[in-house]
């Protein structure tokens, strides 16, 4: 190789791609699992290399300049392409197998209700399952696709909306049978209410408090009732007969149709801002068999929009 044609350590090349895709040391720190300054040891031994300033350094504030702008994007394309080809060095050995991530009640209360539908569709597949809150790294990982509850913006992903997402009371059927039946929300009042304290929640979503105000009941005292951590868990509690749940229509979907819980009010149901989205790497070109799930799942969606359950 000439003298010319020499190369940067890759090291150098990544942390100048992190930085200047963030305008941020730390942010590229905290996504290399580095620290700032041996960021910025390696963007001065680049500019070393270089020959040339690569950010303007203002204050607390970075900018690239004319020669980092111009090499920034050649390089973001250059990482996606490696990533991309590890990811099909490894493809023939998982050749059938679909890893999925997944929030967990999404996963336990939505998704393995309706695994066996796309099994029987593609009796060659190896579907996994991961349910975890955290958020996936599929550089690091062999998760081919994931599910994600939010606002559906998500850097450096593909996103497809999958479901909406509302909330409504639900409680057993064996509740509505008892000595004080539930036709009204004044009648939450004779009744235990169970609250949704999960990590799965937004800032959107109505509480029991806010639920009822919304419809002008101030007779029903909201701080009473037990809490839990998972959306999955409110909804079993209710299916239990423990209380009245405000819980989440597609965590409660599967049960609402197989009875085990009912909706007393026809119009309880709230919408709320975060909904439930497909995401996998802009880099990566999703498998045929990926591709087949992701349709799949859409199409599950779309027939509970349709149906309700």
């Amino acid at each position: 190789m000439a003298q010319d044609d020499r190369l940067p350590a890759l090291n150098a090349l990544r942390a100048f791609e992190a930085a200047g895709r963030h305008l941020s040391f730390t942010r590229a720190a905290d996504e290399l699992n580095v620290t700032p300054g041996a960021i910025s040891q390696q963007i001065r031994q680049l500019e070393e290399f270089a020959g040339a300033p690569l950010f303007r350094r203002t204050g607390r504030q970075v900018l690239l300049t004319d020669a980092g702008q111009a090499a920034l994007p050649l390089l973001t394309n250059a990482f996606e392409q490696m990533a991309e080809a590890v990811h099909h060095m490894k493809a023939p050995a998982r050749r059938d197998r679909l890893m999925i991530s997944s929030a967990p009640s999404f996963a336990a209360k939505w998704l393995a209700h309706r695994l066996d539908r796309f099994q029987e569709e593609h009796p060659e597949a190896e579907v996994w399952v991961s349910a975890d809150l955290a958020i996936t790294d599929f550089n690091s990982t062999d998760i081919d696709l994931a599910i994600r509850y939010g606002k559906g913006v998500y850097d450096g992903l593909r996103v497809e909306k999958v479901l909406s997402e509302s909330v409504l009371p639900v409680c057993s059927p064996e509740l509505m049978e008892g000595p004080h039946p539930i036709h009204k929300p004044e009648d939450l009042a004779h009744h235990v209410l169970l609250h949704d304290e999960g990590p799965e929640t937004d800032p959107s979503c109505p509480d029991w408090k806010s639920w009822l105000a919304a419809r002008g009941v101030t007779s029903v005292d909201t701080s009473r009732g037990p809490h839990f951590s998972q959306s999955a868990l409110v909804v079993e509690a209710a299916a239990a007969g423990r209380g009245v749940a405000l819980a989440k229509h597609a965590i409660a979907a599967a049960d609402l149709e197989r009875g085990r819980l009912v909706a007393p009010f026809a119009d309880g149901s709230a919408d709320i801002d975060f909904a439930y989205w497909i995401v996998w790497p802009k880099w990566r070109t999703p498998s045929k068999l990926a591709r087949a799930f992701i349709q799949w799942l859409k199409s599950q969606a779309q027939a509970q929009e349709v149906t309700g359950v």
